[in-house]
């Protein structure tokens, strides 16, 4: 049974098995989902993102979930609390948060109420002294997302990566700014 790490009024938020693979191969690997993040990508790829989520949980508590409907226990998403991993950020090493969710579940408040639940993990357990997000400026739902969070642009960590057309921007919310929402 995997371990249940958060729960919302909607979801169940829990640790990645490898025997979630398939079923996220098919319903969060599509062209529409993954738009913004590089196309769909090989099982391979998938396969080691489930992995360093696992292994972010066993060394540090943290890491990429599986997000469930509760009135269904269907597979809606995936989303969590890491590092900040890419290569080419200015700002290797600090909490970053994510999500996806899969298309026929867009528009229905998942992505906030996941990620609610997230960033307040992410300062109450944690202790995060700040949580980033990372996007691309075309992908307007999550940065506006972000903004329904409290981020705020931080233009001084946006950075280019050679293999996406666009620049990255990160939006950031600090442990006080947080505070100040509970």
């Amino acid at each position: 049974m995997p371990e249940i790490i958060l729960e919302t009024s909607r979801l169940i938020l829990r640790q990645i098995e490898a025997a979630d693979l398939d079923l996220h191969m098919r319903l969060l690997n599509t062209p529409a989902v993954m738009r913004y993040l590089g196309g769909v990508q090989p099982r391979e790829v998938m396969a080691a993102k489930h992995e360093a989520a696992r292994t972010g949980f066993a060394a540090e508590g943290f890491g990429f979930m599986i997000m469930e409907e509760r009135a269904t226990c269907e597979m809606v998403g995936h989303c969590g609390l890491r590092r900040v991993v890419h290569p080419q950020a200015p700002n290797p090493g600090d909490h970053e948060i994510g999500w996806l969710v899969r298309e026929d579940r867009w528009r229905m408040g998942y992505a906030h109420e996941a990620m609610r639940a997230v960033v307040d993990w992410g300062f109450g357990v944690h202790h995060a002294p700040h949580i980033v997000a990372l996007t691309c400026e075309a992908n307007i739902g999550s940065w506006r997302l972000m903004e329904k969070l409290g981020m705020e642009r931080r233009k001084d960590l946006d950075f280019v990566d050679p293999a996406d057309p666009e620049p990255i921007i990160q939006y950031a919310i600090t442990r006080e700014q947080w505070e100040q929402q509970q």
